[in-house]
């Protein structure tokens, strides 16, 4: 049997248009064989959410999502999705809605319950719930710290206020004398430190010989420790300890009275005849100055007077 060109070309059209479809249904989780369950969920949000996002259990894609559209009552969005029909679960488990990823959308994960209620049928409506997000999460911590920036810029807007009230025109002026007067006195320091450095240069040779002279002093120093750290301390103790002893003798036997000047010391017999002894040398004295003549026998021509008398 011949088929006409035109035949065969509408064949292989219509191939290719099955081979597309079946391809595209494969690719969005779909199966034109299979008869899938069709389950529902109501959520209030679902922004991120799009038709063909993956429906998983603990990770694994067990089916996508088909329809999203408004609930009944326009308040909630209900979102229609397909699951495969060897699964078998409770119609009380959880459809959750969390974010995949931060540039992969949303999609849902189905937390299986298998221990209470019936099981999953087509058409059903799953419990939901929204897991936060990473962007939501992040939203979450900035907040605080949204609020605490918030609070120290009105801080800082306080503080400059307080600033810009304190530094009025006339204090703007003082700070401006007070730094005229810094400047001074950063020119007077460089002024002295240079008068400084010249004085240290013309005296230079002085203090090399002010030093050299240290430099001898120390040395004789050195020399007189030495020195003095060689004497005999032990003997000169020695020495001043047998002096002391004599000494300590000595007077020793000035309080007893022993010898000479002991007993001028103690003596009171001795002491009346020394004083009797020095009034009489006094009267003696007195009696000399008042007589001479009683004393002392003089004449100018002595010798020729004497010539004469026996003459």
């Amino acid at each position: 049997m011949n088929f006409s060109r035109e035949v065969k070309t509408a064949i292989l059209v219509l191939g290719c248009i099955g081979i597309f479809i079946f391809g595209f249904s494969y690719l969005k989780g779909n199966s034109l064989f299979d008869n899938n369950k069709t389950l529902h969920a109501i959520y209030q949000d679902v922004e991120g959410l799009v038709v063909g996002a993956k429906v998983t259990i603990r990770g694994y894609s067990v089916g996508n999502v088909k329809k999203i559209d408004f609930a009944k009552n326009y308040k909630n969005i209900k979102v229609t999705f397909s699951l495969r029909s060897d699964l078998h679960f409770s119609n009380q488990s959880i459809a959750q809605l969390y974010e995949a990823g931060l540039i992969g959308g949303k999609a849902i994960a189905i937390i299986p319950v298998y221990d209470s209620g019936d099981m999953i049928e087509s058409g059903d409506i799953l419990p939901s719930e929204v897991k936060p997000g990473f962007t939501e999460l992040v939203n979450q911590q900035i907040a605080p710290l949204q609020d605490k920036i918030e609070g120290l810029l009105s801080s800082a807007d306080s503080i400059f206020a307080g600033v810009s009230n304190v530094l009025n025109y006339e204090t703007q002026n003082n700070l401006k004398l007070a730094l005229n007067g810094l400047t001074e006195s950063i020119s007077n320091i460089n002024t002295l430190s240079k008068s400084m450095s010249r004085i240290v240069n013309s005296n230079e040779q002085v203090f090399n010989s002010t030093m050299i002279h240290v430099g001898k002093t120390s040395q004789n120093l050195a020399q007189l420790t030495d020195s003095l750290s060689k004497i005999e301390f032990g003997t000169t103790m020695k020495n001043i300890e047998v002096v002391s002893g004599q000494l300590n003798l000595i007077l020793s036997n000035l309080n007893k009275g022993d010898g000479t000047l002991g007993m001028l010391l103690s003596d009171d017999n001795l002491y009346t005849e020394l004083l009797h002894s020095s009034e009489a040398l006094e009267a003696l004295l007195s009696d000399l100055k008042d007589n001479p003549k009683k004393y002392v026998h003089f004449s100018l021509f002595g010798r020729k007077d004497k010539s004469k008398k026996k003459e």
